[in-house]
């Protein structure tokens, strides 16, 4: 693993729940002999933002918040698929070695439908941030091809983060004269994914997959649940990666 992996991950663990807001409740056990009224404060504001976060109907209007209306898509309205990647599983058993995580599985397979339906070639990126011996890139080619039938034209391998992505992606299509791509990634992905590859001047189709219909309230959905923490978790690393992005800009 690189320093520079290992201290972006330590900062973003920082800045993410749970660990953001067990730093609070820390805080306010330890303020609590001296400064009664402040420990309380963190300590309830710690407590309510980890239940408010858990909920499930919190956490979608988070997630939602970043992601664009969906809309059809036809075989017309770009040149290649571009398919990010979204992180692997380390050392697994069942198929010797680092294979994609649920993330990037999720994008690989409704790549595969586009690439099926609209006969486009496709490109993955990913590199290889934590100074694995295979990037992300070469793993999402092989499960394409192995489980999904559909032959993958362009990896791009050198990326270390979305903004890395989108900049190397273009240069390769570039040269083989494409600059209008569908990129499919999460939609909630899609808030921060699309102005990088736009700024690095590829017109952008969305192609986001993890969208939800509509339905009706339920109980459950104001009950704190691991699942709903997690897509909490998830939406505010976007947040955060937009902000850093145009503070940067």
């Amino acid at each position: 693993m690189t320093l520079s992996w290992l201290l972006t991950n330590l900062i973003a663990a920082l800045l993410l729940p749970p660990l953001s807001l067990l730093i609070v409740g820390g805080a306010g056990l330890l303020l609590l002999p001296s400064r009664p009224r402040l420990g309380r404060g963190l300590l309830m504001l710690s407590l309510s933002a980890l239940w408010l976060l858990s909920t499930p109907i919190a956490a979608r209007l988070f997630l939602d918040s970043l992601s664009p209306a969906p809309h059809a898509l036809h075989s017309r309205d770009a040149g290649a698929i571009v398919i990010l990647g979204g992180g692997r599983s380390r050392n697994s058993v069942e198929y010797g070695g680092d294979t994609v995580n649920p993330y990037t599985q999720e994008r690989l397979r409704y790549g595969a439908r586009l690439a099926r339906e609209f006969r486009k070639p496709v490109l993955v990126t990913g590199g290889a941030p934590g100074g694995e011996t295979v990037s992300e890139a070469q793993i999402m080619a092989v499960v394409l091809r192995n489980e999904y039938g559909v032959p993958v034209r362009w990896l791009e391998k050198r990326a270390r983060n979305t903004r890395e992505n989108a900049l190397f992606t273009a240069d390769i299509l570039g040269k083989a004269g494409i600059r209008r791509i569908y990129l499919v990634t999460h939609a909630w992905h899609l808030a921060r994914a699309a102005p990088e590859f736009r700024r690095a001047g590829l017109t952008v189709i969305p192609a986001g997959t993890g969208y939800r219909m509509d339905g009706d309230l339920e109980f459950f959905d104001f009950i704190p649940s691991a699942s709903a923490l997690l897509n909490s978790y998830l939406a505010t690393h976007e947040w955060i990666g937009l902000l850093w992005y145009r503070l940067r800009d």
